[in-house]
């Protein structure tokens, strides 16, 4: 009898670290797709520049080009 109640404790113990590993893992899973999102993020900011920066450019080649100075 002493055995059984030995393997139940134990069972329970194991129960107890398996529903801590999958709360973390929930967490962990979370925290993946916020910095998913904050990826994608920067890379729509990284777009949004690289345009503005074309049209900066293209502008400074035409006042360039009314200038006379290419």
């Amino acid at each position: 009898m002493l055995f059984i109640k030995r393997f139940q404790v134990g069972q329970a113990r194991i129960e107890r670290k398996l529903e801590e590993v999958v709360t973390r893992l929930g967490s962990l899973e979370v925290s993946v797709a916020s910095v998913r999102r904050d990826i994608a993020h920067n890379k729509e900011n990284t777009a949004t520049i690289s345009v503005r920066v074309d049209r900066l450019s293209e502008r400074i080649d035409r006042i360039k080009y009314r200038l006379e100075l290419f």
